[in-house]
């Protein structure tokens, strides 16, 4: 595939490269990225820089104990190297894997730095990307340090059963985080994570997550299913209560 065969196939990714010069977009490459596929490994010198097209990928911090903090997920359009590449430095700071096919177009970093040099539009697109995270990092700060283990649980099912269900409807096609099914007449939603994927995302250890979730269940903010977190609409809006009363 080619460039411009991708930008005609996602339109939104031409507000990111209509500027790109055409020596540049010559060189440009696409790269599919399989579901669980390395696209970025810590602390390795950074030879292209990436346009995320479509897809969905999750950051991660590695470290020497083999424990894994999950950073954050993002979403097409994005970059990939962006940091490493305004900072001005050799290698990458973080781990980034595919959490769902990732479509990648990538520009050798020399002519990517040459383009963001010379280019204040797409200087602006990183920049405003980049804003964005670190607003999005900020304004969540300090979270797993002054709330229970409990209320972070609740937070981030929260969180994503919003993300997947904006209009509180059933999902579109493609992958999905809940698996939906019908209990009494009404929806139920199943949480399609590990404990071990969970654990990650919320920077808690196995144990202190596996006493919280028996905790909850108890409570009744969600059923376990074969071991997965499953829950309702009414459950659902328990969890918005206690997550309220607690910020309260």
């Amino acid at each position: 595939m080619t460039l411009e065969e991708l930008e005609k196939e996602v339109p939104e990714l031409y507000e990111y490269t209509k500027t790109m010069p055409p020596d540049i977009r010559q060189k440009a490459r696409i790269k599919v990225h399989p579901p669980g596929g390395l696209i970025h490994q810590k602390d390795c010198e950074l030879q292209y820089l990436g346009i995320v097209a479509k897809g969905e990928n999750r950051v991660i911090n590695e470290f020497e104990n083999g424990k894994i903090y999950m950073i954050e997920t993002n979403k097409a359009i994005d970059f990939i190297g962006e940091v490493t590449l305004l900072a001005n430095l050799p290698k990458t700071s973080v781990t980034i894997e595919a959490l769902t096919a990732n479509t990648i177009v990538y520009i050798p970093r020399k002519d990517a730095e040459e383009w963001v040099d010379s280019d204040t539009h797409i200087l602006r697109k990183m920049a405003q990307r980049t804003a964005f995270k670190l607003y999005r990092s900020s304004y969540n700060n300090g979270l797993k340090l002054y709330y229970p283990p409990a209320f972070l649980i609740a937070d981030h099912l929260v969180r994503l059963y919003e993300q997947e269900f904006p209009a509180a409807g059933l999902p579109e096609e493609g992958p999905h985080i809940f698996s939906a099914g019908e209990a009494d007449g009404s929806f139920t939603f199943t949480l399609q994570k590990t404990r071990e994927r969970l654990g990650e995302e919320l920077g808690m250890n196995i144990k202190t997550l596996d006493r919280a979730v028996r905790s909850m269940q108890k409570d009744g903010f969600f059923s376990l299913v074969k071991g997965k977190i499953t829950f309702g609409q009414n459950e659902y809006q328990a969890l918005k209560e206690y997550i309220s009363t607690a910020k309260g």
